[in-house]
């Protein structure tokens, strides 16, 4: 039935009710709220690592991101990108359209920093601010994080050769979005995406059979025609990608931008857009470059030592934006149980809801306390061997543990909401569509845990720095120096560690989450933490907390509204 008959069929009856009940046991909308000011264990994390100074700039993206940004995320994710390879008349665009949405989101993205500060901003606790507005943006709009996140990692690779740098970093680093299709020199702000992965090799990237052959001179800072394909062209929209391909000398790193320098489309060449499951709101594309100009960044054949730089960075912002996921998760979760009533009692007041509930309240804090730590160690790198040795082994055990927690928690909170955690017109099906993604970007769970065992074998301090960071609460619980003997008895046997690697990543990234939950000094969530999660008593399932914790207290403090 047309809404034009249905109209029609009403008004055969004026006067008479068409409701057949009352709308009542539901809860209201959470939207609009303060994401960063309702966020205790946020701000509390903001203050001990270094960002106080930037408060105020904070609560203000809090108010957007649980407001505006709220919004925009439905709209972006429900009109996904469409691909306009053609005009009208046949001539190849190469171009993507995207939903107003999107480029509302990005603009707020951009006007903030979340691309650039870590680089433009040298006051103390720079990271650690744009690291926090990360994490709030993910949590209502996660696909626009895909070129911000990138367009902030691609500067320590390009630093590799300084002329490039030189070229291409006032663009970078302008607050101005332009998405237009036109020659760098030309727009008013840049955007870089990365092209890695081709279909024979995957995360074995040294399969590579894009071929690149300098125009004239050889080397960094020289130009190249490159010929092949990329399996994965992330934002193909950006105004230039980092891309790896074999050059006479090995495979070497280059920046190919969408336009040559004279002026004219560069050849890439899209093929399809990916059907993904998540980040919907933002395009990834296959792409086959033909002679396609592009700048070799860094030395010939050192194409993976220059872009790990820029991995490592994605890697960090792959863990943040997972910990936000975890903490809207609970937002959702929280905030439905409050509000919600079955079998005569609020959710929020059944036993074994209040233990799911705190038990993924845990998962939120404890990955949240890791990701700003190791955001303080990259901003320390540059002038602390401890902290740069720290972030190394880190890095990729908080990476896999991480988002590899965020599925199942994410999950858990979802079945908090009943039918309506599966249902697209609430956040959580997003969600739960978003949560695999970033424990499959920048490397899935094996290649972490094998780069964890890389770490240590080529540099074997990073394990020292790691003890360092846990010796001080170590030394005053007992349950955790226990779990911290094991792993240190694993690490020194040493005749199957590949085997065990997912082993050792985990143990790595629970201990260090205990150490930091204990000197963060909330008492209740830390003994829940040892209990739920290093000691003997805790469950694998998400509500397998045992009896006697301070479960009102962890509960109050994630909740946006008194309980």
């Amino acid at each position: 039935m047309t809404r034009k008959s249905r109209d029609s069929w009403q008004s055969l009856a004026p006067g008479v009710s068409w409701a057949t009940h009352e709308v009542f046991n539901q809860p209201p909308p959470l939207a609009p709220y303060n994401a960063y000011t309702s966020d205790v264990a946020l701000r509390e994390a903001v203050r001990r690592e270094g960002g106080a100074r930037a408060e105020d700039r904070l609560e203000k993206y809090g108010a957007i991101a649980g407001g505006e940004l709220y919004e925009l995320g439905f709209a972006a994710n429900e009109n996904i990108p469409r691909a306009k390879f053609f005009d009208p008349y046949g001539h190849r665009i190469n171009e993507v359209e995207y939903h107003p949405a999107y480029h509302r989101s990005m603009t707020l993205a951009k006007a903030h920093g979340l691309h650039a500060m870590s680089w433009t901003d040298d006051r103390p606790g720079a990271r650690i601010v744009r690291s926090v507005l990360l994490y709030l943006h993910y949590q209502f709009e996660a696909g626009t994080m895909c070129p911000i996140t990138m367009t902030h990692a691609v500067i320590p690779a390009l630093r590799e050769t300084p002329a490039v740098a030189a070229r291409w970093e006032p663009g970078i680093f302008s607050t101005a979005y332009d998405p237009a299709n036109r020659p760098a020199v030309e727009k008013t702000g840049l955007t870089i995406g990365m092209g890695l992965t081709e279909k024979q090799g995957g995360s074995d990237v040294r399969a590579n059979t894009t071929r690149a052959v300098p125009i004239g001179a050889a080397g960094p800072g020289e130009a190249y025609r490159l010929t092949g394909h990329k399996w994965f062209l992330s934002a193909p929209m950006s105004d230039a990608f980092l891309a790896l391909a074999q050059a006479p000398g090995g495979l070497s790193c280059f920046l190919l931008p969408r336009w040559r320098p004279d002026g004219t489309a560069n050849s890439l060449e899209l093929q399809r857009l990916k059907e993904k499951l998540g980040d919907r709101s933002n395009a990834a594309s296959e792409v086959e470059f033909r002679d396609a100009w592009a700048v070799m960044v860094g030395e010939e054949g050192r194409g993976v030592a220059t872009i790990i730089q820029m991995v490592a960075e994605t890697r960090l912002d792959c863990l943040i934006a997972s910990a936000g996921l975890m903490r809207q998760a609970v937002v959702q979760a929280l905030h439905h149980g409050i509000h919600r009533e079955a079998f005569g009692k609020r959710l929020i007041e059944q036993p074994l809801m209040r233990n799911v509930l705190a038990d993924l309240v845990l998962e939120s804090e404890s990955s949240l306390v890791l990701a700003l730590r190791l955001a303080r160690a990259f901003e320390r790198a540059g002038e602390s061997e401890q902290e740069r040795l720290f972030a190394r082994l880190v890095t990729p055990a908080g990476k896999y543990w991480v988002c590899k927690r965020t599925v199942a928690q994410v999950n858990e909170a979802q079945e908090c909401l009943g039918g309506n955690g599966y249902i697209e017109d609430f956040l959580m099906a997003r969600m739960y569509r978003q949560a695999p993604l970033n424990a499959l970007w920048e490397g899935a769970g094996n290649i972490q845990c094998l780069d964890v065992l890389r770490a240590m074998a080529k540099s074997p301090r990073a394990v020292e720095a790691y003890l360092n960071e846990c010796a001080e609460a170590r030394a005053a619980e007992p349950r955790l120096d226990r779990y911290l003997v094991e792993l240190e008895r694993v690490l020194v046997k040493r005749d199957d560690l590949e085997y065990r690697a997912r082993w050792i990543s985990e143990r790595i990234a629970i201990a260090l989450q205990a150490a930091l939950l204990i000197r963060a000094g909330n008492s209740a969530v830390a003994e829940a933490f040892l209990v739920g999660r290093i000691g003997a008593d805790g469950g694998r399932a998400f509500g397998s907390l045992p009896a006697g914790l301070a479960v009102a207290e962890i509960l109050e403090r994630a909740s946006t509204v008194p309980l």
